[in-house]
């Protein structure tokens, strides 16, 4: 219990300590609130983590708590884009329920001018002495099935919070979004020690988030992923093709390919990730991450 009670009051300083938004001081330029109806609420005309594609996780509940940091950077041809990601994962009930809290606690970027007027977008990056915050995401995991001998499926609950600044520079929507999803998972090969396996698992799902569309005030999608981890002794490699598919076809229908390395040792997990995005997700994405677990 004195770890939980720790690890709580930790995340709570981590949010509280988050550099505030000035709600009217953000926003630059003559008339910006008119050009903000411009703004297109999409994964296409947004920065690299406003409209956050589902993960696909192995569809087995947490057993754990981990405590991660990630530094993140975006590439695309008109946006550059770095910044610094924070997890944690509290398995309320172990191996049944979970609780999952991200966020981007800083952010920075570099926009042609040809991205800020395709996006009407205000400026090119941040302005001096300014700084801003990413979205919260609270996920909810459940574990349905657990079951070797069939397969296991789990259901999540994921909502992302309005936290999130420069919306004046399409960086963040200052708009809800949440989804939900059902992923199933099955051990392909297995060895004896365990120490050697090959799995595979598929997620489907809803996808709904706010617009600024005056007429239809928001945009549903439906969700999906496909991908195979495997294991061998401290070293785990996963990959996945997901996405969403959104019914205004606005650049609301993007595709990622991840890829995950870790190495375990001693409960310490070093993580490096490239993601690659397809159609209406501009970004390759590059990080590396160091996960705690207990």
């Amino acid at each position: 219990m004195k770890l939980i009670h720790y690890l709580l009051i930790s995340i709570s300083i981590l949010f509280i300590s988050l550099p505030n938004v000035q709600a009217e001081g953000e926003y630059t330029g003559d008339g910006w609130r008119d050009k903000g109806m411009l703004l297109i609420y999409s994964p296409r005309y947004f920065g690299p983590s406003a409209f956050p594609i589902p993960e696909l996780r192995t569809a087995l509940a947490p057993s754990r708590f981990e405590v991660e940091l990630q530094g993140r950077y975006h590439y695309y041809t008109g946006d550059k884009t770095k910044d610094l990601f924070a997890r944690l994962m509290i398995p309320v009930v172990k191996e049944r329920v979970g609780v999952e809290v991200t966020a981007i606690i800083k952010e920075d970027y570099k926009l042609t001018s040809e991205t800020r007027d395709e996006r009407n977008a205000v400026e090119t990056e941040l302005p001096p002495h300014e700084s801003y915050q990413g979205d919260i995401i609270i996920s909810t995991l459940f574990q349905v099935l657990r079951s070797e001998k069939w397969m296991d499926i789990m259901a999540s609950l994921n909502f992302k919070t309005a936290s999130g600044g420069r919306l004046c520079d399409a960086r963040f929507t200052d708009a809800v979004t949440y989804w939900m999803d059902i992923t199933i998972g099955k051990d392909l090969l297995k060895n004896e020690s365990g120490t050697a396996t090959l799995r595979m698992q598929a997620m489907a799902g809803f996808y709904c988030w706010m617009t600024n569309d005056i007429i239809h005030r928001q945009n549903d999608a439906t969700s999906f992923g496909v991908g195979f981890t495997s294991t061998y002794c401290h070293f785990t490699l996963s990959s996945d093709l997901s996405g969403f598919y959104g019914y205004k076809n606005n650049g609301d229908r993007p595709l990622i390919l991840r890829n995950n390395l870790t190495y375990e040792f001693k409960k310490n997990i070093i993580s490096l990730r490239y993601n690659h995005g397809m159609k209406d997700y501009l970004y390759d994405n590059y990080s590396i991450g160091y996960i705690r677990c207990f």
